[in-house]
């Protein structure tokens, strides 16, 4: 069982991302920490196997603990500039998973994880092509993935007009303000949600049926 540890400033979305993990078979979490103290006292208690890592913590930057941690990490963040990028990797981070993914595109980065941390536990001596399939292995299943019928374009510019909103917006509002059906601005915002990106809760009118809106969490 591969332990694992959630970093993430936001409760709701360590919960959601944690939900993710445990669904997967071979991963536990074995616990959550939200800032870069907490994520520092959590590894000496907790000894995890691997962390899913924020870069936006409320005290520190992910990037500067990173080095300190000294376990396998995989870098979950909405934090697109290259220097991050870069300083993550050279950190030693295994990957790097932009905001907001697909519960797909992360199971299928932790289960090559899986792959390559077994490629590499034989206690044998490994030769250099050992080596170079466990690091192929590691990446084998990194690429863009979004749902069927749905583009990353269109997901992005979902996502930006949550983030510039002042207030929660409903899926008639968002597709009203990107010029889009409805239908389609519903299938986008699910999946964002799915991805713990977005929060979504009922709105309720003066009258008629609630619907739901939605807010940007990162």
């Amino acid at each position: 069982m591969i332990r694992t540890l959630i970093v993430d400033d936001d409760f709701r979305v360590a919960g959601v991302h944690a939900g993710f993990v445990e669904e997967i078979p071979g991963f536990a979490v074995v616990g959550t920490a939200h800032t870069a103290a907490e994520a520092r006292a959590r590894v000496r208690e907790l000894s995890p196997d691997l962390i899913l890592l924020d870069v936006y913590l409320p005290d520190e930057s992910g990037l500067a603990v990173l080095p300190e941690l000294q376990t396998d990490t995989i870098v979950l963040s909405a934090a697109t500039d290259a220097k991050s990028i870069r300083t993550a990797l050279r950190a030693g981070a295994l990957n790097y998973l932009i905001k907001p993914f697909t519960t797909r595109q992360l199971s299928e980065r932790l289960l090559s994880y899986a792959r390559y941390r077994n490629l590499l536990n034989d206690e044998r001596g490994l030769g250099q092509e050992d080596v170079d399939r466990a690091f192929r292995t590691l990446h084998e299943q990194d690429r863009t993935i979004t749902p069927k019928g749905q583009s990353t374009a269109t997901s992005r510019l979902v996502s930006d007009q949550l983030k510039a909103a002042a207030r929660p917006l409903s899926a008639a509002e968002i597709a009203g303000e990107l010029g889009m059906a409805r239908a389609t601005a519903q299938r986008y915002l699910t999946a964002l949600a799915e991805s713990g990106a977005i929060e979504m809760r009922l709105r309720y009118g003066a009258t008629g049926r609630p619907e739901h809106e939605y807010s940007w969490h990162g």
